[in-house]
């Protein structure tokens, strides 16, 4: 058996189902650049490592005895690779015929570019837009919030969630889908991956702001496709929301220093009051209801407080 060009890093977390799917979609081409298939078991406790060595094991299967998050399971998978490329890939994915084989084609033809991602579909078909720029403080007051509702607040939502970009044709992006994502390792290697701070949120990011201020671009090939079902794991997961705020805290500290976490800070505690007001508003009528409501709220607050 030749060499591996691609490394494809799987990582997975409860999601026995979806991660025989995304391999079967994996072996079901005969690729034309030679690939290896590693899968990064989180300590999943659905059977996923036994299923997967049952149904696949020609696949290099990496066991870890509790949840590593997303940033130091993919990690861990790709220091275990081999190939001149590799591509982190959701779980929760399904490649389209010959869509990782574009993606080597193009980083192999145009050696400026650090990465690129393939455009992703829902089930039905439909256009996942989820290219992003990078985030600015702006973003941060105005995401998920009563700020992001209005003008000027609204085209700061716009301009961040890259509204204006129908994700049918090829372009250079800031952030593309981080759900498939192709570099050479090398150059993983030289950045030294995901910055595992950012444990399950932002780290790719992170890593694509890195990406570029080595002068390295990066693209999004709407002519590579990969079905996706939209956060099957991150659902099932109960800190989610807690951790994606101290991701996000990070995420501000590391590229904007203290002010600008300091300015983060200040966001969350805008929007706790805003969400606050808004359980009190729809349950005027039911105080036992507000109350219950705002004592989880109060609970969160105070995980999001703790180290």
């Amino acid at each position: 058996m030749s060499a591996p060009v691609l490394s494809v890093v799987v990582l997975s977390w409860n999601t026995q189902a979806l991660t025989l799917a995304c391999l079967r979609a994996l072996f079901a081409e005969a690729p034309r650049h030679a690939r290896e298939v590693i899968v990064v078991d989180n300590g999943s406790s659905d059977g996923s490592a036994d299923a997967v060595a049952a149904a696949f094991p020609q696949v290099r299967l990496l066991r870890n005895a509790d949840n590593r998050l997303y940033a130091a399971g993919n990690n861990q998978g790709v220091a275990a690779a081999t190939g001149e490329f590799v591509c982190t890939l959701n779980s929760d994915t399904e490649v389209r015929p010959g869509a990782l084989d574009r993606l080597v084609d193009f980083l192999e033809a145009h050696p400026g570019h650090g990465a690129v991602a393939p455009r992703l579909c829902d089930p039905d078909g439909s256009v996942q837009h989820a290219c992003q720029r990078f985030p600015t403080l702006l973003s941060a007051l105005c995401f998920d919030s009563w700020w992001g509702t209005f003008w000027p607040g609204s085209w700061v939502q716009r301009r961040y969630l890259m509204r204006d970009f129908d994700h049918l044709s090829s372009r250079d992006v800031d952030q593309p889908p981080g759900a498939c994502f192709l570099m050479r390792r090398a150059e993983w290697q030289a950045l030294g991956g995901f910055d595992e701070r950012l444990s399950l949120f932002y780290n790719d990011v992170d890593l694509c702001r890195r990406l570029w201020r080595r002068g390295r671009r990066i693209h999004y090939l709407a002519t590579a496709e990969v079905l996706h079902h939209r956060g099957a794991s991150t659902r099932n997961f109960t800190r989610m929301l807690v951790i994606w705020h101290k991701n996000r805290l990070a995420y501000y500290r590391k590229h904007y220093g203290g002010p600008g976490a300091l300015w983060v800070r200040v966001c969350v505690r805008l929007r706790i009051w805003e969400e606050w007001w808004r359980i009190g508003r729809r349950n005027r009528t039911d105080p036992g209801r507000r109350a219950a409501e705002r004592a989880h709220l109060r609970q969160a607050i105070a995980e999001l407080h703790s180290p």
